[in-house]
């Protein structure tokens, strides 16, 4: 099930609008990557706190102001238990709207931001929590760098 500012876990209650929002559409991505809902949401909540505290006040202003949390599409997609989407690693790789954090065979990002240092710290952060690699790519598609977590 999708999750919306209307309908979100209650273990995100408290948190402020753009936190909530952020920790939204975070989960949402990474159930659509294969993860389980007790391991999203609060790999989630904790991602979105930290993009809280790194971001600038005009960030999260803009951010507010996009809109509603992104949702899951489910009008005739099957999501199926994907438990292999765990054992891929993260990349970063550029995007027309900045740079964006994939896991290494899926066909959408999970998140994009328009700094490339803030893609990498969100990717690191995935990949050290599954416990795979990260790939970084460089504007041009060549590989910048590579870690094992």
């Amino acid at each position: 099930m999708p999750w919306t500012l209307n309908d979100y876990p209650s273990s995100m209650k408290n948190l402020e609008y753009a936190t909530k929002k952020k920790a939204i559409d975070i989960a949402n991505s990474m159930i659509d990557e294969g993860y389980e809902e007790g391991r999203a949401i609060p790999i989630a909540t904790e991602q979105a706190k930290e993009w809280h505290q790194n971001v600038t006040k005009e960030e999260i202003e803009r951010y507010e102001a996009s809109g509603k949390p992104t949702v899951r599409s489910e009008a005739g997609k099957q999501y199926e238990n994907n438990p292999q989407r765990l054992e891929e690693g993260e990349q970063v790789v550029k995007h027309e709207n900045g740079w964006a954090v994939k896991s290494s065979h899926a066909k959408k990002p999970s998140n994009i931001f328009e700094n490339k240092d803030e893609t990498i710290k969100q990717a690191r952060e995935i990949a050290k929590n599954k416990g795979t690699s990260l790939t970084i790519y460089k504007q041009d598609g060549t590989i910048q760098e590579k870690q094992s977590y």
